[in-house]
């Protein structure tokens, strides 16, 4: 049997610490309203299905062994992100605290989500590290392992993405409605689009 309490309590501790994710979740949260992060959480954690698929089936080594793809795949990333602090950055002084109910935005966070996920290439690294460290050898099927270890992962990270957006949400309606804070908070959004989009260079 595979360490699968092991793996949960790795999954959360490792979903819960400061990093990109749960900072685009937090920010969405915070700019657009707990149902903008909950959306883009969806968006991220859709992504992660791709990045669980090809680590079970071999096309993350791959992908890894090839420079070119990989570094195409980190100029990739950064310049959607420094693409995303540029356009956040110009509408610093807009109020985004609401979601389009008519799914326009909706369909973009989501989009959104998915794309930044997936253009992270240390999405990749992560998986290929952490995965095998539970796939037990002798129970064989590891490709199904990581498949089950994938999705565990994933309902957890939307779990508590969700939570964190909602919590953001909440917190930050009435400060939102301060101009003054409306405008460092998208500043702040436009900051950590660029800092991160930078450092996946280094990746």
């Amino acid at each position: 049997m595979m360490n699968i309490w092991g793996f949960v309590t790795a999954a959360v501790l490792l979903t819960l610490m400061p990093g990109p994710d749960i900072l685009f979740v937090l920010t969405q949260g915070m700019t657009r309203g707990w149902r903008a992060g909950v959306v883009f959480a969806a968006g991220l954690c859709t992504g992660l299905v791709a990045h669980v698929t090809a680590a079970a089936l071999g096309i993350s080594v791959l992908l890894m062994s090839s420079e070119t793809a990989f570094m195409a795949l980190k100029f990739a990333g950064a310049a959607y992100l420094l693409y995303l602090a540029f356009k956040a950055f110009r509408a610093r002084r807009e109020n985004h605290f609401r979601v389009d109910a008519g799914g326009g935005v909706v369909g973009k966070l989501y989009r959104r989500g998915i794309l930044m996920n997936l253009l992270n290439p240390k999405v990749i690294l992560f998986f290929l590290a952490f995965f095998p460290q539970f796939v037990d050898e002798k129970a064989g099927q590891p490709v199904g392992q990581i498949f089950l270890l994938g999705a565990i992962f994933i309902v957890q990270a939307f779990v508590i993405f969700s939570l964190v957006a909602v919590l953001a949400g909440r917190l930050a309606r009435p400060l939102m409605s301060n101009p003054r804070v409306a405008l460092w908070v998208n500043v702040a959004e436009a900051a950590i689009y660029a800092v991160i989009g930078v450092s996946i260079l280094f990746a």
